[in-house]
């Protein structure tokens, strides 16, 4: 984690891991994460099934385009939502099943997971390389596009929107480096600012890259902000 200004010229002083060292190797337990950002067509579904109460914005969005308008309560409540029903359907596939009964849940990534999920394991600037290409993501666009839109084939573990379209939250609270990435929360009551990663289709070059760092309030409902789910050991 953290990023080297002599390395990347575009890189923020708040992205280094400390006063002595740029960047730092984590070890992490084995982890998934969503090929894709949760879509408004998802989002739909959770709300339809629960009548969870969000933003009407949340549900006005092309199907197939991801999901925004959601806090991150929002986001939390559909990734335990979607936890349960895996783990009681009869059509969850059975190695998923196995990985949830052996102690994984649908959570949020963690701000450590999803850097690894983005840059891989080589450190690279851009989840394609080290220069940016307007080709592999949405960005200094007027709008999100349909999830997967963009083939890149260079992208570590397959991964599509990584960079661009909208912000993701994690379940990390937002303090500056270094600290413990196994410092994560899903306590609903925490007021702190929550790690948004990824950047997204309002923003600049600068923004989208694999080291840089958001941070909003929980209640935070913006048509930028946006997420994705992973499965990780459960606390």
């Amino acid at each position: 984690m953290g990023s080297d200004a002599a390395i990347d010229p575009l890189a923020f002083d708040i992205e280094r891991w400390s006063s002595t060292k740029a960047q730092v190797v984590l070890e992490l337990p084995m982890y998934y994460i969503g090929r894709f950002e949760v879509t408004v067509a998802q989002i739909r579904s959770f709300v339809q099934a629960t009548g969870y109460p969000i933003d009407s914005q949340a549900l006005s969005g092309a199907p197939e385009h991801p999901a925004s308008f959601v806090s991150w309560p929002d986001a939390l409540a559909y990734s335990r939502w979607l936890d349960k029903i895996l783990r009681t359907s009869a059509e969850t596939p059975e190695a998923l099943s196995t990985l949830l009964e052996g102690g994984g849940q649908v959570t949020l990534p963690t701000e450590a997971e999803w850097e690894k999920a983005a840059r891989g394991t080589d450190g690279r600037i851009y989840p394609w390389g080290s220069e940016p290409r307007p080709d592999r993501a949405t960005y200094q666009a007027r709008g999100t596009t349909a999830v997967g839109s963009h083939q890149c084939p260079e992208c570590p573990f397959g991964l599509s929107d990584m960079a661009g379209n909208v912000w993701e939250w994690t379940r990390s609270p937002y303090q500056p480096y270094p600290y413990d990435p196994t410092n994560d929360s899903q306590d609903l009551e925490n007021e702190s600012l929550w790690v948004m990663r990824g950047g997204s289709f309002t923003d600049p070059e600068r923004f989208v890259r694999g080291a840089n760092r958001g941070g909003a309030d929980p209640g935070a409902r913006r048509a930028f902000i946006g997420f994705r789910i992973a499965i990780s050991p459960s606390e």
